[in-house]
Order: C-alpha cells, then structure tokens, then sequence
C-alpha cells in the first residue's frame, strides 16, 4: 500500500476494530480524502515519514498502545500531525487530556459522520498552516545561516532596538561599517524596515549574545 505524499493531505485512521476502520475509512474516502488504515499505532509509527500531511482519527482503547500514550508517542517520535481521538466509551478525563495534549477534537462511537468529517478540515487546515510555518522558519534559518558572524551580532544588536551608532561603539567598530554589515542583513533576510527583523529574530528564537560593550 503507498502512502499518499505530503502535497497530498492524507487521513490516517488507526483502531484495532477492523470494521469501526472500514466504516470510518469509507467515510472519509466519499468526502474525497485519501485513506490509510492501520490497526494499531505502532504499524502507523513504524511507517510515518516526518514530511506526512493531513490528521491522524486515533481510536482511545486499544490493546498494548493506548490512544493516549500513542499521542505522546507520535510528539516523542516527530509525527506532528493533528490527531482526533474516537472512543466507544466518552472518558471524559481522558478527553480532557487528550485535548491538553493537542488532540484537534475528541468524539464518542459511532462518531456522528458530519462531526467526524468536520474535525477532519479542521485538523487538516491547521497542519496545512503548520506546514506552512515551518517551511516559512526553514527559509529564515537558511538566510539566518548566510549571515557573517559579524552580521549576525549586528542583527541581533539592531532587533534589539539599538542605533548605528551605539552599536558601533558597543561592537568597537566604525559606525559606517555598522552601517554597511546592517544592509547586508536587510538584504540577505530581503527584508527593509527594522520591524520586519525583530519579527524574524523573534521567529528564530536567536539565542546568540552579542558582543558585551567595550
């Protein structure tokens, strides 16, 4: 069985009932989604690959791997796709914990078909934003790299709300070559307003320490 690639969201439908995962399954396929089944969460984790998209319909009780410890499970090993939890017994505190957890949306056997297919998009287009953002931190942290050490200390100097000059003075250099490694990270980040920057340093989470004052 091929597993559907991430420009093709899929769902992932794991419960150790074979015919709660076919009725689940053909569900899903009339709304047009792209289907895999698994019987338990081990068989998902044993084939997932860190580029899936789409939402994980997790049964709660299932023997050896519970739908909760799964959850932990999927976080520990990289799957971060958005899971809805379906149980035939409505735990309450499980529930609450699983929403804790992140889960997109708990739902109680047999799974109203509307609600299930309504927590799928939205469990869909969070990880399509998910996605979206990490592709977006990746491209910083690659222009992010591209920075000379020097630039880097200016840049977090700059975020950080200082001017040419203090920053020259603080790093004992020229002001005019502040000035100079400043638009070479405007340019590299392709970015022109200070704003922007601190909002990338920001997204980054740059934890490099500038230069102490001389």
């Amino acid at each position: 069985m091929q597993v559907t690639g991430p420009l093709s969201p899929t769902v992932f439908i794991v419960d150790d009932d074979e015919i709660v995962l076919r009725s689940i399954a053909r569900l899903v396929r009339s709304a047009g989604y792209p289907v895999e089944t698994f019987s338990s969460p081990r068989d998902l984790l044993a084939r997932a690959q860190p580029d899936w998209a789409g939402c994980i319909v997790l049964d709660l009780l299932m023997p050896d791997l519970d739908g909760l410890q799964a959850q932990e499970m999927f976080a520990r090993q990289g799957l971060r796709l958005p899971v809805i939890f379906i149980s035939g017994h409505g735990d309450i505190p499980a529930s609450v914990q699983a929403m804790r957890a992140g889960a997109i949306d708990f739902l109680v056997k047999p799974a109203d078909g509307e609600a299930l297919l309504a927590a799928i998009e939205r469990a869909i287009a969070r990880d399509a934003a998910s996605h979206r953002q990490r592709e977006e931190r990746a491209a910083l942290h690659v222009r992010y790299e591209s920075l000379t050490p020097r630039e880097r200390e200016v840049c977090v100097l700059v975020a950080g709300g200082l001017l040419n000059k203090q920053i020259a003075d603080r790093l004992g250099t020229s002001e005019k070559t502040v000035k100079a490694h400043r638009g070479q990270v405007m340019h590299k980040f392709q970015i022109r307003s200070v704003a922007e920057l601190v909002r990338i340093v920001d997204r980054l989470a740059v934890s490099q320490q500038p230069t102490p004052p001389r």
